[in-house]
């Protein structure tokens, strides 16, 4: 007996379509479009102040007087600096996918794009925060891993290596850019069931 799979097919197209899209612009909006201040602090925790570009009151370099600026928390600075490129992340990925969506003349409803759109911008968050991050990769056995790989950029003043263990070429990059993109394709399932979801219904009114 045969079926009507025209549903199905339809589905796995739109999945695939969203999929390709946000995986494909994922690096360009994860790096080139996001600020070099907010890579750099997005991950700053504690209750010290620090002024804007992170560096901790009381450590400014020599001669340089900061009378008057404003201070925060370096959790606070964290959080501000995650969340704007989240910002900045998530309009890309909407403006993406209206281009691709409309020139294949296909609406997405904004229900549905908001949905896939709002489990990557608090997921993303989350895992730039970092601290979420590495307590995840140590309940999953992968400190060993993180400890590991880790990179030297700089030397102190003294000539000794200054080791970092988050940014590109360590293992929590690494587990970072594998978490947003398993994440997206959860994402683009669920935009895509309730796209589908969505046309049932208007069929049927």
């Amino acid at each position: 007996m045969m079926t009507d799979r025209s549903e199905p097919v339809q589905a796995l197209a739109f999945t695939g379509g969203l999929l390709a899209t946000w995986d494909a612009l994922h690096p360009l909006f994860d790096q080139w479009f996001q600020g070099g201040r907010d890579a750099a602090n997005k991950g700053a925790l504690g209750r010290h102040l620090v002024y804007r570009d992170g560096t901790p009151v009381g450590h400014e370099p020599a001669g340089d007087d900061r009378s008057g600026q404003p201070t925060m928390t370096a959790t606070r600075l964290g959080w501000i600096s995650a969340a704007r490129h989240v910002a900045s992340y998530s309009a890309g990925q909407v403006a993406g996918t209206v281009l691709l969506t409309r020139v294949l003349g296909y609406r997405v409803p904004v229900a549905a794009l908001a949905t896939g759109t709002g489990i990557n911008a608090l997921t993303h968050l989350v895992i730039d925060k970092r601290q979420p991050l590495l307590w995840l990769a140590a309940k999953a056995g992968k400190r060993g891993y993180v400890e590991h790989c880790t990179v030297v950029r700089r030397l102190d003043g003294d000539g000794t290596p200054q080791v970092e263990a988050s940014g590109p070429g360590t293992a929590a990059f690494e587990l970072d850019q594998a978490l947003h993109r398993a994440i997206g394709a959860v994402a683009a399932v669920t935009t895509a069931w309730l796209t589908i979801r969505s046309l049932k219904k208007g069929r049927a009114a």
